[in-house]
Parts: C-alpha cells; sequence; structure tokens
C-alpha cells in the first residue's frame, strides 16, 4: 500500500508529494511529480510516419549500459579501468546529445537511471533544458526506466518495485509525462520470469521487448511467426490486468552483421563518394534490403525492428548517426525505383504503436523463458546459483531496507535527524536498486565488482542504521545507544558475549504478528530472559557447534548460544530483558549419538541411527508422514581443457561432465541437542560440509542450517554443490517453482510447454530458478521447501527435490565476464564458506499454501534485532502504522506510482484463441475500505497532516 505526505492534493496536476510504498510491510519513499502532455509531442505523438504499402524497417539507436559487470558502476560512468573494457558512460550521453541537436529526425532511447541520474545531476541548467526540449519532442525517449535493467531469475518482487519506482520517480518528477516510458525493455537478462511481465503491466506498459531467448524456442517462433505474442502473465488476476504485448527482438539488441558503425566496431562505414574507387553504396544497400527481407519473414506485420547499437556504445555518437542518415537516405532513394522498402529512426514505442493499429491475433502465452539455453549444451541456468553468499546477502539488505523505511515513517521527522544524528534511507534505496541489476545479484560479475556491490550495501546500511537508532529511541521514549550485530549467523555479537544484562529489541516488518527463535552467542552459562511487561520467557543455553567454531576464524569468542522465542506486533517491535544469572546451571550438553527421534507438537523427525541421515517427516496434525533421506553432493563442472568444443560451466552456465553426481558421505557423523526450546541433530559430513537438523518448540517447519565451505580444488576439479531430498511422495515427474517470491509455476522433467523440446543437457536442462521456495506433491503429500536466497533446483528423480547451494569453478564459460567463479577472501583465502537455512513443511495440498506463503514471507522480511547494553526500560505502548498521523484523503496509483490509476489507459490486444477479455471493475465498500483480491497489489497515495 502507499501513502505518503502532501501540501496540496486539490491540484492534482502540479503536485510534490511524499509516497511510501507499503509491500508486504515493505515501504519506499519518494516525492511524486505529476505534469500533463498538454501539446507536447513526445510518446506515441512524435513518432514518424510509416507507409502502409511497404515494408518499414523501424532503425532503434539505443546503447546497452550495464550498472556494473567487468567495471564498478562507478569506473562505468566516469569510463575509468578501460584497461578492463572501453566504456564511459558519461561520455555517451553527452555525444548522443549533441548528435541529437543536429538533427531533429534523429532518435535515441535509454534505459539505466541510475547513469542518467547521475549525468543529469552534472548538468547545467541550459543544458538540462535542452535535454527536457529532447523529451519533449519525443528525440530522446525512455524506455523501461527502472534504476537498472533487474535480472529476472534470482530477484525477489518487492526489491524489484523498488528500484522500478525509483527509477520511474526520477523521470516523472524530472520530466513529467514525457519521462514516463510506455514500454519494458530487457534485453540482456538471461531468462524472462513471468512475475516481471506481470508487475510491468501492472506498472502500465503497453508492451515489452526482450533478446534473449531458448535457441529452440526461438526456431519454433521464427518459423510460426510467433516472436511476438501476448503473455497472460498471471493464473490469479483477472485478464487483461496481466497481460502483455511481447516481443522478441531479432538480433539480441546488437545490429545487423555488417551494420555496426561504432567506434568499437569493425564494419566499414558508408562511402559514398562515386569518385573514389572504393565507393560502397550499393553494396552497402543491397545487403540491408536482403537482411530487411529475410527478417520480415519471420514476423507478422509489415513492420521490423533494428536495434542499432550494443555494449556502451554510442560514446562517439557521430559515428553512428553519421552512417545512419546515409543508410535512410540511400535506401528511401530507391523507393522511386518501385523499392517496397522504407526505413526510419524510431522507437521501441512507435514500433509497438504500429503493431498495435495492425489490429491483429497474437500466440498466448502463460508460462515462462526458463531455462535459457544459447546452443544444445549451454544452458544458461549456473547464474541461479552463483556468488551464493552475495545473493543472501542481498535479501538480507533488502528486509532491512523495508524495516528502515517502515520506521522512518513511524517515528516521523526526528528518525532523519535526531539523537544518533542525521540517517537517511536514500543510500540503501540505491544500494539494493543497483544490486537488482541482471550482473549484480545474478552473480555474473567480476570478482572486484561484486565486491563493490556489497560494499554499497553495507554502506547503505550503516546510514539506516541511524534512521533506525533515531526511530526507536522517538517510540520507545529511551535514547540508549543500539547496537547492531550483522554476525549473528555465526553467533558473533561482542555485546551479549560480553554483557551480564543487556535488552534486545525486534523489530517485525510483516503486516501481521510473528513468532521468532533468536539465537545469541553469549559466554555464561545461564540466563533469564523476560519481556517488557516483566514476564519470564522459557530460555537455554546451548554450546556454539563446531561448524560455527570454525567459520567465525576470530572474529567471535562466544562459547554458548542463548536461544528463545520472541513475539512481535505487526509494524511494530517488542522488547527484551536478558540477565545473567551468577550460579546458573551449566548448559544443555550434547550427546554424541543419533536421536532416533526428535519432535514437537506439530512435527515428528526421525533419522536412520546407522547413518545419521533423516529417514522419515510426519505432520502431527494432519496425520500426514513420507519417508524422507537427505544428503549433499557435488556435479563435477566441465571445465573445457580438454577440448576446446567442451562448454566449461561457469558464473552463467551449468554443465556438469555428468549425470550422477557424488555423494560427499553416505554417513554423518552427529551430535544431538535436546532442550524445551530446541531440538538439534548436528551432522558432520566432511571437513567442508555440515548441517544442524534443528526443531523449534512452536515450530511448524524443520530448519537445515547447512555450511558448506572451502569446496575443494586440490584435485583440480570444478565442483557444484548440491542437497539432495529424496522422498515417497509420487511426483510423475512434476514440481513447483516460485516467480520472483510470488506466484507458483509448474515444472515438468525434459518438457516445455509451448515447444517439442529436445532434451541435450538432463541436469542443467532441468534446472529452475528457486527465489523463495519450491515444493513436490502428490495427491496426498506435499513438501515444501522454502530457502533463505534465490537458487536453482530441479527434480531430476521422481520424488526428490534437489537444490544447488554452492559452485567454486576453475574455469571461465566464455560469456564475456572472463574470469572463473573462484570465490576467496581475505577471511577464507582457501576459498568462501557459506552458510543458509532452507524451511520444510509437510501439509496436505489443498492447504499448503496457508503454511509456506507465510513462512516465505517471514524469511524474506525477518525480524531486525537491536541490542542496549543494560536495562531499556522502553515505552511499551505500540505504534499502530498511522498513529503520528491524520489520513485527510487518498487517490490510487499504478503499481510503480507513476501513473493515477483512473488516468492509466494501456493498448489492449487480441489473443488468437479464446474470446478477448473485458477487465471486470471492482467497487470498494467505502472511501476508506480497500478489498484486495488474490495476488493484488494496490498503491494509493494518502494526503496526511502531522498530529
Amino acid at each position: 500500500m502507499i501513502c505518503g505526505l502532501s501540501s496540496n492534493m486539490a491540484a492534482r496536476k502540479q503536485q510534490l508529494a511524499v509516497v511510501l510504498l507499503f509491500l508486504l510491510g515493505g515501504v519506499l519513499s519518494f516525492p511524486l511529480g505529476q505534469d500533463r502532455k498538454d501539446a507536447l509531442t513526445c510518446g506515441y505523438e512524435s513518432c514518424h510516419a510509416t507507409k502502409p504499402n511497404m515494408l518499414n524497417v523501424h532503425l532503434v539507436p539505443h546503447t546497452h549500459d550495464d550498472v556494473g559487470w567487468l567495471k564498478t558502476v562507478d569506473q562505468y560512468f566516469y569510463g575509468d579501468r578501460n584497461d578492463i573494457q572501453h566504456a564511459g558512460v558519461q561520455y555517451i550521453l553527452d555525444s548522443v546529445v549533441d548528435q541529437l541537436l543536429k538533427n531533429p529526425d534523429r532518435r535515441f532511447i535509454y534505459v539505466e537511471t541510475a547513469f542518467f541520474y547521475r549525468w543529469w545531476k552534472q548538468q547545467s541548467s541550459s543544458m538540462q533544458q535542452t535535454v527536457r526540449q529532447l523529451v519533449n519532442e519525443g528525440r530522446l525517449e525512455f524506455v523501461n526506466g527502472g534504476w537498472c535493467m533487474s535480472d529476472e531469475a534470482t530477484t525477489h518482487y518487492s526489491a524489484v518495485i523498488d528500484q522500478m519506482t525509483m527509477g520511474l520517480r526520477f523521470l516523472n518528477e524530472t520530466f513529467g509525462a514525457c519521462g514516463r516510458p510506455r514500454v519494458a525493455w530487457h534485453i540482456d537478462p538471461f531468462g524472462h520470469a513471468r512475475e516481471h511481465a506481470s508487475m510491468f503491466a501492472q506498472m502500465g506498459y503497453d508492451g515489452f521487448f526482450f533478446g534473449r531467448l531458448d535457441y529452440q524456442d526461438r526456431a519454433r517462433r521464427m518459423m510460426a511467426k510467433e516472436q511476438e505474442l501476448l503473455w497472460r502473465a498471471s493464473d490469479s488476476l483477472t485478464p487483461p490486468v496481466a497481460d502483455l504485448f511481447t516481443g522478441i527482438l531479432p538480433n539480441g539488441y546488437n545490429p545487423p552483421e555488417g551494420f555496426c558503425w561504432d567506434q568499437s566496431c569493425d564494419d566499414p562505414p558508408i562511402r559514398d563518394d562515386p569518385d573514389l574507387e572504393d565507393y560502397n553504396v550499393d553494396d552497402v544497400v543491397k545487403r540491408f534490403m536482403a537482411i530487411a527481407e529475410n527478417q520480415a519473414l519471420v514476423y507478422k506485420t509489415n513492420h521490423i525492428i533494428m536495434t542499432m547499437g550494443s555494449d556502451f556504445q554510442y560514446e562517439n555518437a557521430n559515428l553512428w548517426y553519421k552512417n545512419l542518415d546515409k543508410l535512410i537516405r540511400y535506401v528511401n532513394g530507391l523507393q522511386s525505383n518501385s523499392s517496397k522498402v522504407n526505413v526510419l529512426y524510431s522507437t521501441p514505442s512507435c514500433y509497438l504503436q504500429e503493431l498495435h493499429r495492425a489490429n491483429l491475433t497474437w500466440a498466448l502465452k502463460t508460462d515462462d523463458f526458463f531455462p535459457y539455453a544459447d546452443s544444445a549444451h549451454d544452458f544458461w541456468t549456473g547464474y541461479f546459483t552463483s556468488r551464493p553468499a552475495l545473493k543472501r546477502y542481498e535479501r538480507i539488505s533488502n528486509s532491512n531496507l523495508q524495516t528502515c523505511n517502515q520506521l522512518e515513517v513511524l517515528g516521523g521527522p526526528v528518525s532523519r535527524k535526531g539523537p544518533f544524528g542525521g540517517g537517511d534511507s536514500q543510500t540503501m534505496k540505491k544500494a539494493m536498486a543497483v544490486a537488482q541489476h541482471h550482473d549484480a545479484v545474478s552473480g555474473t560479475e567480476k570478482q572486484h565488482v561484486a565486491n563493490d556491490y556489497a560494499r554499497k550495501l553495507a554502506s547503505g546500511w550503516q546510514h539506516c542504521q541511524v534512521l533506525v537508532s533515531n526511530s526507536l529511541a522517538a517510540l520507545s521514549g529511551s535514547s540508549s545507544e543500539r547496537i547492531y550485530c550483522d554476525n549473528l549467523n555465526i553467533s558473533v555479537c561482542p555485546l551479549t558475549a560480553t554483557s551480564k544484562k543487556f535488552s534486545v529489541s525486534v523489530y517485525n516488518p510483516l503486516a501481521r504478528p510473528v513468532t521468532w527463535p533468536v539465537r545469541l552467542p553469549v559466554n555464561g552459562t545461564a540466563y533469564t530472559v523476560s519481556d517488557a511487561n516483566g514476564k519470564p520467557v522459557d530460555c537455554q543455553v546451548v554450546p556454539v557447534s563446531k561448524a560455527t567454531q570454525e567459520v567465525r576464524r576470530n572474529r567471535g569468542f562466544a562459547v554458548n548460544e542463548l536461544v528463545f522465542q520472541v513475539q512481535a506486533p505487526p509494524l511494530g517491535y517488542s522488547t527484551y530483558s536478558v540477565s545473567l544469572l551468577q550460579d546458573g546451571s551449566p548448559p544443555t550438553s550434547t550427546q554424541h549419538r543419533t536421536p532416533t527421534v526428535i519432535q514437537n507438537k506439530f512435527l515428528k523427525v526421525t533419522f536412520d541411527p546407522d547413518t545419521g541421515l533423516l529417514s522419515s517427516l510426519s505432520n502431527l496434525e494432519t496425520q500426514q508422514s513420507i519417508k524422507l533421506t537427505q544428503n549433499f553432493y557435488w556435479y563435477n563442472a566441465s571445465d573445457g581443457n580438454n577440448s576446446l568444443s567442451i562448454q566449461p560451466s561457469g558464473a552463467y552456465i551449468f554443465r556438469p561432465n555428468s549425470s550422477t553426481p557424488f555423494i560427499i558421505s553416505s554417513t554423518a557423523q552427529t551430535e544431538s541437542i535436546q532442550s524445551s526450546v530446541v531440538q538439534e541433530v548436528r551432522q558432520w559430513f566432511s571437513p567442508w560440509v555440515s548441517q544442524v537438523v534443528r526443531l523449534y518448540a512452536d515450530s511448524r517447519a524443520l530448519e537445515l542450517e547447512w555450511t558448506v565451505g572451502p569446496v575443494p580444488i586440490d584435485d583440480s576439479l570444478g565442483k557444484e554443490v548440491i542437497t539432495r531430498l529424496d522422498t515417497s511422495i509420487q511426483t510423475g515427474e512434476y514440481f513447483y517453482t516460485d516467480s520472483n517470491g510470488r506466484e507458483m509455476l509448474q515444472r515438468k522433467k525434459d518438457f516445455r510447454p509451448t515447444w517439442q523440446l529436445k532434451q541435450s543437457e538432463p541436469i542443467a536442462g532441468n534446472y529452475y530458478p528457486i527465489n523463495s521456495r519450491a515444493f513436490i506433491k502428490d495427491d496426498v503429500d506435499q513438501l515444501t521447501v522454502v530457502t533463505d536466497r534465490s537458487q536453482g533446483g530441479g527434480s531430476i528423480h521422481n520424488g526428490s527435490l534437489e537444490i544447488m547451494l554452492h559452485r567454486r569453478l576453475l574455469y571461465d564459460d566464455v560469456r564475456g565476464v572472463a574470469e572463473p567463479l573462484n570465490e576467496t577472501s581475505d577471511i577464507f583465502p582457501e576459498g568462501l564458506v557459506v552458510r543458509g537455512r532452507l524451511l520444510l513443511s509437510l501439509d496436505r495440498p489443498p492447504s499448503a499454501a496457508d503454511a509456506h506463503r507465510p513462512l516465505a514471507q517471514e524469511v524474506v522480511l525477518q525480524p531486525l534485532l537491536t541490542f542496549t547494553d543494560g536495562d531499556l526500560n522502553p515505552n511499551t505502548r505500540l505504534e499502530k502504522l498511522f498513529s503520528t498521523l491524520d489520513v485527510l484523503g487518498m487517490s490510487e496509483l499504478n503499481l510503480s506510482a507513476n501513473q493515477w490509476k483512473d488516468e492509466m489507459k494501456r493498448f489492449d490486444w487480441t489473443p488468437q484463441k479464446g474470446e478477448k477479455p473485458l477487465l471486470k471493475t471492482f467497487e470498494d465498500p467505502s472511501t476508506w475500505e480497500v478489498t484486495l483480491r488474490p495476488m493484488e497489489i494496490r498503491t494509493f497515495l494518502l494526503r496526511v497532516s502531522l498530529r
């Protein structure tokens, strides 16, 4: 939900407001400017005329500017480190603006608002006015418009909405209606998620263009002329709410072969002086006409699109435009000799408008575009897991940002300037927005770039910590210093390890109450824990595991962990006091034998006493039980060392050299802990793989906390490490994964819904992205696995589900990053160690979502813990969401909050099969009551006053 501050809601045309986006408890604040186009000729009105009886070739000058990849985002903007890659975005924009001014027919599109925002801030007021004029006349057009071009396989929908809103907000307030993109443009992401299409539709886009899809899918679509289609991107939302026209570009995002005129290209320029012997106009025109006519054979209308540009091109835009001017002039000059080809400067929106005017019916698609392969043995499914530590850090950062945003509202102005100094959420927002880029959270960047993304997230969190401390001080009435312990997953927190008395504040960013297990590193043997009302809380002291001691690497010294459950109200906080008992009993001891059973009132888990492995899982409430074994394996990565024809595994591509993984150990050494708060079975499979099977007293989910690394490479073998769950569930080769944390999609082994698959990679070709959860089921049982980050996985065998946890590779996969995925660090010079959690739930299929959806939400938006030495003595009154504000009025916006909902008009499209859907309208019960239908997100701008 969106709310905000406005000085004048009556003047909707020219309004400046602070808008807050609430999404699963998350908040995004930004100013919203809204201008009318009036008499401006931007958008569809600025398109060049086409010729109905000819083949119209739409030339789209563009540049693709990665927000980090081989160089950091800063290096790309300034043109630094050209020894790595020659690229400087500031020079591209300088040059393009200069060349657009020389010919009013020229067009250019720009995508990455993160770069444009930086460039814009450095321009003089006169240059800004010049650029505004170009935008108002449609000569410079923004497409997509997000802060970055987000990855689609490894991002969570809440973070995608945030980064899109940030970019669109800036364009809206800077250029008004003429800055609003009409087209979504994802030319480089490595596969395409259905949820992204759904979000784009709800953001008001008329169409979507992308460059990459599976080579078999493309071949079939070319023959059937189905490279342009209608994507129905939701099973829940009433069509056409999530319908989106989708076009597949002919050359990825590159120009046709032989027609690249950038300074980075080798193609010859158009030499049009007939007095010179190297005159080539006739040859260029002939080749271009042949390419255009061949391209027209695989598209449906008399309009085709050509992308004239590529990675970081147009740094010297004169090269491109001088040759494009000539190409248009000479090709169109043949029309006097009966040529039926018409070439024009265009944009994706102008091309889309012509397709819409054609009034045709379009093939309907309801699944997604994963996995993506560019040839028979090259499946881009490795990046679903690449850089698992960065993927987890990005997910934690998203949770922290939502908490930061919410407390900025709840705390009021004091949150930004309070007892702990000036705090802000903008630094964190920008860092998170950049992290959504398709070479960021995807794990497909160079190592020094990955380090830079992590550094930016850490810096953003430091700014947010000040804001959070200020807000909690205002809400609690205590200005005691707040301590943040960001390494609790490895039992590191100096305050709790040394203090005899401290307080824990638990902030819940979800819009419903939560119960959450807390594990704090301590050195005492007995403690008392009480809530804010002085009521004692059951707690237990357990020894720190051997695996944790090893991965801490002298970063912590606590020998025990204090474990207890906390409860927190919706969008609110609770406080707990912890005191050391001087003469307490010793901590719970460990037993060096495998227990047969651990159980609570909800779940029963059995182990094989001979192997130490899981053997079954039972739901005591529903009286269902399945056989369940779990172990760790690794695939030997193809390395390409023996033959140049062998595709190696790398940051992008997963290619095992065998379909049978190596088991790490068929048995596990175990020790167990039994207490009233938690039961644990600690398993050691090898020096580099361990796990804790953990069942909390009040939990309906079984936790598997895995630790993998350093992955050994002394045998010169790259390894791709998986965990596999084998069950008695009869899956029939089906399993299910989520799409960007939202709706679930059915998957089937060796099958694609829209074409007859010829499977050439039985493992990699059956891997799909898992953003927050996956499940297997039959008619009776459903086992759901909730993940704590994006990972890749598949169901290779009946009744099994495998998830890739870690990758360490010795060769580059020849897709541009030019670096093997071999992560090390100062702390782990021998190889990265990664720790994570899987949460397992067993339910009846019809009711399983009631458990796994809230569970996934709790993992994505987890409670934030802050610590205070000594007593906090907090104000126990919990604040309601708008307790400091009086709400005076509201208006509804689109999903990205850059259009009024009642003014959002999109092109309508007709599918080939079935009737054209008519959008049903639903009325809210009253002005102050909002009805949300399944999977619906609604956005509102509120006019408020401070109390």
